[in-house]
């Protein structure tokens, strides 16, 4: 039986949650501030780590944001990173957070 994966944003708790089972297995967490959500830290827990959850939900996170209309800080390394190696979702980055993006960053 094949795995029930879930990413909402969960705006009680500021962040987006991946849900394996119903269960949270990791999240996203954001503040916003006008027109802007800063990504500040991504974390998968450590029993679900290695299934690819990480990834699924950056791309839910960064396709939520482009649906609203806020750009996005990549303060997060793994966002940084995502969006490193995802380029379609530069564009959502300000030109003033684009050094957010470089490998020493």
């Amino acid at each position: 039986m094949a795995d029930d994966i879930e990413v909402s944003d969960n705006p009680g708790a500021s962040r987006f949650e991946i849900l394996l089972n119903g269960e949270v297995a990791g999240f996203a967490a954001y503040r916003l501030r006008a027109g802007k959500i800063i990504f500040t830290h991504t974390e998968i827990l450590p029993e679900h780590e290695g299934k690819g959850l990480g990834g699924r939900l950056a791309a839910a996170a960064l396709d939520a944001s482009r649906s609203s209309g806020r750009s996005v800080v990549p303060l997060c390394p793994f966002v940084a990173r995502y969006i490193r190696r995802h380029p379609e979702y530069k564009d959502l980055v300000p030109e003033g957070y684009l050094d957010l993006l470089d490998e020493e960053a």
